[in-house]
């Protein structure tokens, strides 16, 4: 786990398929269908396409949507504060699915380990704009605080660039998403591959 895709229709200068494709050759090993434009049969169609062209290459998690996650039998979902309770979205998938939370802060990213969510995405890091419910960012100190209380893998997101991503790495995240920063440059390729060398020569 290094790179982190997080698609973005909205975002995009490509297309969220091309994006994946490109994330994929340059070694992304994680990618998130994230749509809030688009209605659920949509949702389903795009789904299907992206696992066809991850094709085992990574895990495909979809966000929030546990029902097109279940329908195209993706690896798992991410899931935040706000959406269905983890313990509920775990009943739905089963044991053997991915369940990443998002965590604004070390009690939550506790409790989030004790329910036993897979992993936590810790937001944002950075001001963005590209999340507008994002939040305050709680900056690279909270990694450090969270870190220390959680042994499950943290992927941080919020404002994350190529310039700052190595802090939050040596802070003690185990991957980082930066979605505008790499979606709408045009070189997703050269974009990943760029975070996939920072992120492992600052381990």
């Amino acid at each position: 786990m290094d790179y982190y895709l997080v698609t973005d229709s909205s975002l995009t200068r490509k297309g969220i398929f091309q994006d994946i494709s490109q994330a994929l050759d340059a070694g992304c090993s994680i990618v998130q269908y994230r749509e809030k434009l688009k209605n659920t049969r949509e949702m389903i169609e795009d789904a299907e396409k992206i696992k066809s062209i991850i094709d085992s290459r990574a895990l495909f998690l979809v966000n929030d949507r546990i029902d097109i996650a279940l329908a195209v039998d993706a690896d798992g979902v991410h899931i935040g504060q706000d959406d269905m309770p983890y313990q509920f979205a775990r009943k739905l998938l089963g044991a053997n699915k991915i369940i990443g939370v998002t965590v604004h802060n070390s009690l939550e990213a506790f409790a989030a380990e004790q329910m036993g969510a897979d992993y936590t995405g810790l937001s944002p890091i950075f001001s963005t704009t590209t999340k507008e419910d994002a939040g305050n960012a709680c900056g690279v100190s909270m990694i450090r605080e969270v870190r220390e209380k959680i042994r499950i893998p943290i992927v941080v997101i919020g404002g994350i660039t190529k310039e700052n991503v190595a802090e939050t790495i040596k802070a003690g995240a185990d991957a980082a998403a930066s979605i505008s920063a790499v979606v709408s440059s045009g070189n997703v390729y050269g974009e990943v591959k760029d975070f996939i060398r920072i992120i492992r020569d600052a381990r």
